[in-house]
C-alpha cells in the first residue's frame, strides 16, 4: 500500500511527495487492504519504526533518504532529507548513577518506551546531563503544531539554570532497534519555537543500550540535519556497586 502511495506520484529527480488521508483509502481499496479506525497507526510504524519497501530505497539518491512527514491536518509528504540517523557511540565512557527506580515501577511498566521514560525521570537524568533543575510538565503531549499537523511528544520537561533562565525539554524516548531520525526531532523543536516563542529549546532523545545502559544525546537542526551537541551514558547500579574513587574525581 504504502508503495503504491509513493509510486502513483513519484517521478525521476522529485525530492517531496504530498498525499493525503483520503490517499490511504484509496490505495487500501485498490489493493483490497482493511484498514483499522486509527488511519495515523498505517504510517507510524514506516515514520518510526521500520524501514519503508525496497522499491522505495532503491530511489533515494547517495546519502540520503525518504522520510514521511506531518505537513498539515490529516496530510503527509514523502521527503527526501540527508541520511543521519543517530545511533549511541560505542567509545564513550559509562557512568554510573546510583538506581533511584522504585521496584514497583519496573514491574508494571508496559513497555520499553514507558520503562526509559520512568527511569529517566525517577533517577532525574535529564538534570544531571544538562546540568539544570527541571520538573517532567506532561508525557504522551498529543498538540498540534502549524504546517506539521498532530504530533505527540513522548514526554515535555520545564528547566532552570542557576541564573533563573527557563527552558523547554522535549525528550524523545527511543527502546529496542528504534532509531533516532530527523522527524520526531524537528516536531519536538518546531512545537517548541511555536508555543514557547523566544525560551530556549533543549531537545533530549533517551534510548536503551545493552544491558539497560540510557545514552541521552542533546540534539539540534542545523540546514536540516540532526547534529548532536553532547552524548553521555548511563548505568543505574545500586549504591553498593559505586566506585568510591571515580566518584570522588573530578572529570571535566
Amino acid at each position: 500500500m504504502i508503495e503504491k502511495i509513493f509510486f502513483d506520484r513519484y517521478e525521476e529527480g522529485a525530492v517531496a511527495l504530498g498525499f493525503t488521508r483520503e490517499d490511504i483509502e484509496d490505495a487500501a481499496a485498490a489493493l483490497s487492504i482493511r484498514l483499522p479506525k486509527n488511519l495515523g497507526d498505517v504510517l507510524y510504524s514506516f515514520r518510526f519504526r521500520v524501514a519503508l519497501p525496497e522499491p522505495i530505497v532503491a530511489t533515494q539518491d547517495e546519502g540520503r533518504e525518504w522520510v514521511i512527514e506531518l505537513a498539515g491536518r490529516a496530510q503527509y509528504r514523502f521527503r527526501m532529507v540527508k541520511a543521519n540517523r543517530i545511533v549511541p557511540r560505542d567509545d564513550l565512557v559509562t557512568i554510573a548513577i546510583p538506581d533511584a527506580t522504585p521496584e514497583l515501577i519496573r514491574a508494571y511498566a508496559l513497555d520499553d518506551e514507558q520503562a526509559l521514560l520512568a527511569i529517566v525521570r525517577y533517577n532525574r537524568l535529564i538534570d544531571t546531563f544538562l546540568g539544570l533543575t527541571t520538573y517532567s510538565l506532561q508525557n504522551h503531549l498529543r498538540t498540534t503544531v502549524q504546517g506539521i499537523g498532530q504530533i505527540e511528544i513522548d514526554e515535555l520537561y520545564v528547566g532552570l539554570d542557576k541564573r533563573g533562565c527557563h527552558y523547554v525539554i522535549p525528550v524523545q524516548a527511543k527502546g529496542g532497534k528504534d532509531q533516532i531520525g530527523i522527524v520526531q526531532t524537528t516536531q519536538d523543536i518546531r512545537f517548541v519555537e511555536q508555543r514557547f516563542p523566544g525560551m530556549q529549546c533543549r531537545a533530549i532523545s533517551a534510548q536503551f543500550m545493552s544491558d539497560q545502559v540510557v545514552a541521552l544525546f542533546e540534539l539540534t537542526l542545523l540546514e536540516d540535519e540532526i547534529r548532536v551537541v553532547e552524548e553521555r551514558h548511563y548505568k543505574l547500579v545500586p549504591a553498593s556497586d559505586l566506585d568510591p574513587s571515580a566518584i570522588r574525581a573530578y572529570r571535566p
